[in-house]
Formats: structure tokens, C-alpha cells, sequence
């Protein structure tokens, strides 16, 4: 099979509410939109880059130029005879993950809607539940944390994340298990420490957290082998995994004892499923984040964690929690029991809704070979 027509869109949603990190605060998800089509089938992958380039250094203009300029060339003279075959045709290109994933998600799911089957089936998982867990960004005070906590635990959830920052993390911590003492709870740095923190990152431990996310740099290994030393609490590598061969390396070194695996992060999901195998051989738990992802790119993300490595609860939340209409039908939707069920539909398995797609959509562009 040879691609023959490439969509990408520029699209922005805004969020429901704002989501604030130790780097910034977002109140609408700009991404790209890439459709891939074969044959009379389409499938569509998103982008996870953004408009800053403060959590990666890819964004939303550098992932478009290597799109149109080197991937699409790249792939369009490629003959393909199954999705592994994306990675190979990028192997020659340096970095630029989001937009190779992007890519390289719309030929996964071209594939299983050529093959009339789910994108699990395709990538080699299973179907039936997926459990649930949710990021609770930076809140204004302590009373919002704790009021945000309890909405989401009532909601199901089964894993609790709180986003932290120097002088805005112990006091939230305590406070929220002295309210949920038994709640799975973990916390997410985003690189805003150093080893200079590392009593405050020490006293951590004593609040029985399921790990703490990416603390120091996002690009170190080495200070994070260091601090896990000195810790009990699990350390989780976010921003500094752009690979399986640097997650080969961060357990050497034992720089963690968790992964979270973003597809677009590493490179696609051929990728991403390298990476869990790798850490499941291990013993290495691994679980899924998230990047305010749309339907389409959340979805991708329900069917990546019924892989075998997949053993925690994700950052695969409600689509309700974000937007108020999502690209995608039916939304993404949680149970009760903090579940969301694994579609059986071809390919992603939601429909998208084109006219929420073209009201959201900013520009468009058409690439043939």
C-alpha cells in the first residue's frame, strides 16, 4: 500500500477550564490534524506539540515544516505493508517525535480501518476496559485542590495526580492525604526541581505516594539516578523518555522504577509498544500520560494501554473533563467504577464529527505525492 493523500489541520479547541502546569497555563488545545489516505480509507493521527516549546522543544509550526517538508516526501515514496513500516522511512530523521508520531498514528489507523478491525487488534492488544486515572493541574488555592480531588474521586477515578512546584507542594500533599488517606495519589514536577530540593523531594516519602513524576530536568538521567537513590518513593520519567533505547538506559542507571509512555513523545506507537515490552521484561511498570488531547488523540491512547505492559491507570480521562463538544463520537467517557471501555469500532473506533472539526479548524492543507 502507498499513501496517496495527506490532510493536515490546524485546529483549536478551547478547554473547559484552565490547566496549569510548573511551565505555563493553557486554556485551549491548538493541535495539528493529520488524515492519511489510501484506497478510498482514511485514518487520522494528532499531534502532541503545542504553541510553546516549554514542555518539548517541538510546536505546532515545527511539527507542520517537517510534515510537509521530509515526512510526507518520505512516506508517499514509501511502500508500505504494514504500520511498523512508517518507522523505518523516519529513521533518517533526528528528533521531531510529535510529528513522526502524529504521522505514523494516522497510518495505524488508516491500517485498522482498511482491515475493518479495532486499532488494538492491529497493534497487537486486547480489547474489553482500560482503568482510568486523572492530572489535576495547579488550582489557585488549596480549598480549589481539595474541592477538584473530591470531584474527581467521586467521579471513579482509580489514581489520583496533582501537579507541584517549589513552594507549592508539601502543604497541597499533606492536605490531601490527611482527607483521601487511602486515595492512590502521585505528584507531577515537571522538571521544576534540582538536587538543591532534594529535603523537600525526601519528605515526600512519608505520604505513601504511588510515585513522583519527572522532578528534575527534562532532558537529565544521571540527577535523577542520584535522587532515586535517596528516595523510597518511585521516581516516574516523563519528559526525559524519547525512546525505548533512553528508557534501556534510565533503568540502568536506575534513574526510575516507573515510565510514563506518551506516544508522540517517543516517536509513534510501534515505538511506545517497544518501550512497554522493554520495561515489562523488566518488572517496570509503565502507564499512559496525557497532552489535553482531543478524541482522536485519546482515543489512540485507550487502545496503546491494552498492551500487556500497560499495569497502572493513565492520564486517559473523560473527554467532558476538557471540551464541551470533542472532535470525536461518541466522547470518551469514564464509569463509575473509573473503566473506559476499549472501542470495537474500525481504527480508532468514534467517529469524528466533521462539522465540529471544519467550526475548529483554523487552516488546512492538502499534500499528494
Amino acid at each position: 500500500m502507498k499513501v496517496e493523500r495527506l490532510e493536515l489541520r490546524l485546529v483549536s479547541l478551547p478547554l473547559r477550564r484552565p490547566f496549569q502546569t510548573s511551565f505555563g497555563r493553557s486554556t485551549r488545545k491548538e493541535f495539528l490534524l493529520v488524515s492519511a489516505s489510501a484506497g478510498g480509507v482514511t485514518g487520522h493521527g494528532e499531534c502532541v506539540a503545542d504553541l510553546r516549546p516549554d514542555y518539548s522543544p517541538e510546536t505546532n509550526q515545527t511539527a507542520h515544516h517537517l510534515l510537509r517538508d521530509f515526512l510526507a516526501p518520505a512516506l508517499f515514496a514509501r511502500e508500505l505493508e504494514r504500520p511498523e513500516d512508517v518507522g523505518p522511512a523516519f529513521a533518517w530523521v533526528r528528533g521531531h517525535a510529535m510529528a513522526r508520531a502524529a504521522l505514523e498514528m494516522a497510518v495505524w489507523d488508516l491500517f485498522a480501518r482498511r482491515k475493518g478491525e479495532p486499532l488494538y487488534r492491529t497493534l497487537g492488544g486486547r480489547g474489553g476496559t482500560i482503568a482510568a486515572g486523572v492530572s489535576i493541574g495547579l488550582q489557585p488555592d488549596l480549598p480549589a485542590l481539595l474541592a477538584r480531588v473530591e470531584e474527581e474521586a467521586a467521579a471513579g477515578y482509580r489514581r489520583v495526580k496533582i501537579k507541584i512546584e517549589p513552594g507549592r507542594d508539601l502543604a497541597l500533599v499533606e492536605a490531601v492525604r490527611a482527607r483521601w488517606p487511602s486515595l492512590p495519589l502521585m505528584v507531577d514536577a515537571n522538571s521544576a526541581y534540582t538536587l538543591a530540593d532534594v529535603p523537600v523531594l525526601a519528605a515526600l516519602d512519608g505520604f505513601g505516594l504511588t510515585m513522583i513524576e519527572q522532578p528534575l530536568g527534562w532532558d537529565d538521567l544521571v540527577d535523577h539516578a542520584a535522587l532515586q537513590a535517596r528516595l523510597v518513593t518511585p521516581l516516574c520519567l516523563d519528559e526525559s523518555i524519547h525512546s525505548a533505547e533512553h528508557a534501556r538506559h534510565a533503568l540502568l542507571l536506575g534513574a526510575a522504577r516507573v515510565i510514563n509512555v506518551k506516544a508522540g513523545r517517543v516517536g509513534g506507537l510501534a515505538e511506545s509498544r517497544a518501550l512497554s515490552a522493554l520495561c515489562a521484561a523488566q518488572g517496570v511498570p509503565v502507564w499512559c500520560g496525557g497532552m489535553l488531547e482531543s478524541g482522536i488523540g485519546r482515543l489512540a491512547n485507550v487502545h496503546l494501554q491494552t498492551l500487556p505492559g500497560f499495569t497502572l491507570p493513565g492520564d486517559t480521562s473523560a473527554s467532558a473533563r476538557y471540551f464541551d463538544e470533542d472532535l470525536v463520537d461518541p466522547p470518551v467517557t469514564v464509569s463509575p467504577e473509573g473503566l473506559i471501555a476499549v472501542p470495537e469500532g474500525p481504527g480508532l473506533g468514534h467517529a469524528l464529527v466533521w462539522p465540529r472539526v471544519e467550526a475548529a479548524t483554523l487552516w488546512k492543507e492538502e499534500l499528494r505525492p
